[in-house]
C-alpha cells in the first residue's frame, strides 16, 4: 500500500490490516524519530484496534506512546505542535466506516513531505532492523480540554452571544468538542449526528451529506449551519436560506476580512487547482494575489510556510489559518466565520454573496479498474478541444484521486449547460482511455 494525498487509507482489515499498521508503527519510529509519539483516532469501529497495532509497532522500536483517544485531526496536530513530538491520526476522514486510514505528522504538527513519505514506504518494504528497546504505552485522559481552550481563545476574548447555530458532527471526532466550544462561546446550539456508534460515522450526515442540516437550519430559523466531516478537519456552512456555502466562499470571505484589517500577509491567499475560477476573479478585483497548489492541505501549508503567508485552503472546506494552526481545522474555521458574522453584523448569505460569485462547476468522478494509465496524456486532444471552446471564460482539470481508484473530471464554464456538456464529453473520453 502506498501513501495517497492524505496518508494511508483503505478497507480496514483487508487493505489496512493490523499487520501493516504494526509495521507502519515500526517504520514511523525509525523515520520520524523522537522518544515520544502521540496517537488519536476517530469514532469508527476499526479505529480502536488500529490504534493498538500502531502503538505496538512504535513501542517495539523503543518509543513511548501516548493515546489521546477520540479527537479531531486538527486537535492532534495542535498537541503535536505544542509538545514538539510526532503524531498519528487514525481516520479515513469523510469515508464510510468500513474504511480507515493513518495520517502522520512530523514533530510540530506538520504533515509529511513527499520525500519523507517515500522513506516510510521504503522502510515498510524492507525487514525491520532488530532492536531490544521497549517503549511504554499510556493513555492520556481529557486530551480534548486544552484543545477546546485553544479554540475558545482564538476569538481573543470575543463571544458569539446571540447566534443560533445548527451543527452536524458527522457522528465523528467533533461530536463532543464542537458543541462544547460553541456553547462556551455563547451560541444557541442545536446538534445533529453527534451520537457515534462505530458504524454511523459520515452515514447520511456530515459535510458530504448536508441535506439534513440544510433542512434543520430552515426549520429552526437558525443563523448558520456548520457541517464537519468524520475527523473534523473540514467544514462547510449553510446560510439562513438553507444554501450551502463551500470552502471557496469561506476562504474568500475570510481573505477579504483579513485584508481589510491589514492582517493578510502580502495580500496573498493560497488555494488549490480545484478552487473555482470565480474565486480568482473576485480576488483580482480586490487586489488580493492568489498562489495555486496541488490538491491537499499539506501542499497548501507548504506554500503558506514558503511565503510566510496567513490564509489558504480548499473548496472542500479544509482551511488553514496559519497564524493559529498547522492544518485544516473545521471547528476553528467555523469559529472564524461566525466571528466575522458577529463582528460585521451581516448575514452569512450577504457576506458570501459579496465575497465572490462561483462559475458553474461540474465535478464528475470516473471509477477506473485499469491502473497505470496516464489519463491526462491519453485524452490530451479532447481536453484541448474543450478548453479552446471555453476560452478565457472557463477551465478544465483532469486528475487522478489521491485516495480512491477514481479520475476526477472538473469543468467550469459561463453556463451550466456548457459545463455539463463539456464534462460529459471528457468523462466519455476518460472511460474510453481506461477501458
Amino acid at each position: 500500500m502506498q501513501f495517497g494525498t492524505d496518508g494511508l487509507r483503505g478497507v480496514a482489515g483487508t487493505e489496512l490490516t493490523a499487520e501493516l499498521t504494526l509495521a507502519l508503527g515500526r517504520a514511523s519510529a525509525r523515520v520520524l524519530g523522537g522518544p515520544r509519539f502521540l496517537i488519536a483516532r476517530d469514532t469508527r469501529l476499526s479505529s480502536s484496534w488500529l490504534e493498538t497495532a500502531l502503538a505496538a509497532g512504535l513501542a517495539a522500536e523503543g518509543v513511548d506512546v501516548e493515546l489521546l483517544g477520540v479527537l479531531p485531526t486538527p486537535g492532534l496536530a495542535w498537541h503535536s505542535a505544542q509538545e514538539g513530538v510526532p503524531a498519528a491520526m487514525i481516520s479515513a476522514s469523510h469515508n464510510p466506516y468500513q474504511d480507515n486510514g493513518i495520517k502522520l505528522f512530523a514533530a510540530g504538527g506538520i504533515k509529511l513531505t513527499d520525500p519523507v513519505e517515500a522513506r516510510l514506504e521504503a522502510e515498510l518494504a524492507g525487514p525491520p532492523a532488530p532492536t531490544t528497546d521497549i517503549g511504554l504505552v499510556r493513555r492520556r485522559m481529557r486530551a480534548d480540554e486544552p484543545y477546546q481552550a485553544f479554540l475558545v481563545s482564538s476569538l481573543e476574548g470575543r463571544t458569539l452571544d446571540g447566534l443560533s447555530i445548527v451543527i452536524d458532527c458527522a457522528n465523528g471526532a467533533a461530536s463532543h468538542v464542537a458543541p462544547a466550544v460553541l456553547e462556551e462561546l455563547g451560541c444557541d446550539v442545536e446538534v445533529l449526528a453527534a451520537r457515534p456508534d462505530g458504524l454511523n460515522i459520515n452515514a447520511d450526515c456530515g459535510s458530504n451529506h448536508p441535506e439534513r442540516l440544510q433542512a434543520q437550519v430552515l426549520a429552526s430559523r437558525a443563523d448558520v449551519g456548520l457541517a464537519f466531516d468524520g475527523d473534523a478537519d473540514r467544514v462547510i456552512a449553510v446560510d439562513h436560506t438553507g444554501r450551502l456555502i463551500d470552502g471557496d466562499h469561506l476562504i474568500a470571505m475570510c481573505a477579504i476580512d483579513l485584508a481589510e484589517r491589514a492582517a493578510l500577509k502580502d495580500d496573498t491567499v493560497v488555494v488549490t487547482v480545484m478552487t473555482n475560477l470565480g474565486f480568482r476573479l473576485a480576488m483580482a478585483e480586490r487586489g488580493i494575489k492568489v498562489v495555486e497548489t496541488g490538491v491537499g492541505d499539506r501542499y497548501v501549508l507548504e506554500a503558506l510556510d514558503a511565503g510566510g503567508l496567513t490564509l489558504g485552503g480548499e473548496q472542500s472546506g479544509h482551511v488553514i489559518f496559519r497564524q493559529l494552526a498547522t492544518t485544516g481545522d473545521g471547528v476553528l474555521t467555523g469559529l472564524q466565520v461566525l466571528d466575522l458574522v458577529q463582528r460585521s453584523g451581516k448575514r452569512l448569505a450577504a457576506l458570501a454573496d459579496a465575497a465572490m460569485t462561483s462559475l458553474p462547476q461540474v465535478l464528475r468522478n470516473v471509477r477506473v479498474a485499469k491502473r497505470g494509465i496516464d489519463v491526462s496524456a491519453a485524452i490530451a486532444e479532447d481536453v484541448r478541444a474543450v478548453q479552446a471552446e471555453l476560452g478565457d471564460h472557463g477551465r478544465v482539470l483532469i486528475r487522478p484521486s489521491g485516495t480512491e481508484p477514481l479520475v476526477r473530471v472538473m469543468v467550469e464554464a459561463p453556463t451550466q449547460e456548457l459545463a455539463d456538456s463539456a464534462a460529459g464529453r471528457l468523462v466519455a473520453a476518460v472511460e474510453r482511455a481506461c477501458s
